[in-house]
């Protein structure tokens, strides 16, 4: 299931230039994590962008969940 999640974030340069996003629908993958750390529920933001599925916000966490999974993170500017 993890693998058909993961399908619903694309990357596209043609798209938010080039950001993660959902479905191609132009909803950045910060954009949901945002709304979600701003103390929205799944159901608000379902409710506020109708064309969202709750798959896709499990697949915002999920890639989130991956991306925090590197190994090391390097400082490359001060």
């Amino acid at each position: 299931m993890n693998d058909t999640l993961l399908q619903r974030i694309i990357h596209n340069p043609d798209i938010c230039h080039g950001k993660p996003c959902i479905r191609g629908l132009r909803y950045p993958v910060e954009l949901i994590l945002e709304l979600l750390s701003s103390g929205m529920s799944t159901k608000e933001i379902l409710k506020d962008y109708d064309d969202l599925e709750s798959e896709d916000i499990l697949a915002v966490l999920l890639f989130a969940a991956r991306l925090s999974q590197v190994k090391s993170i390097h400082r490359i500017a001060s």
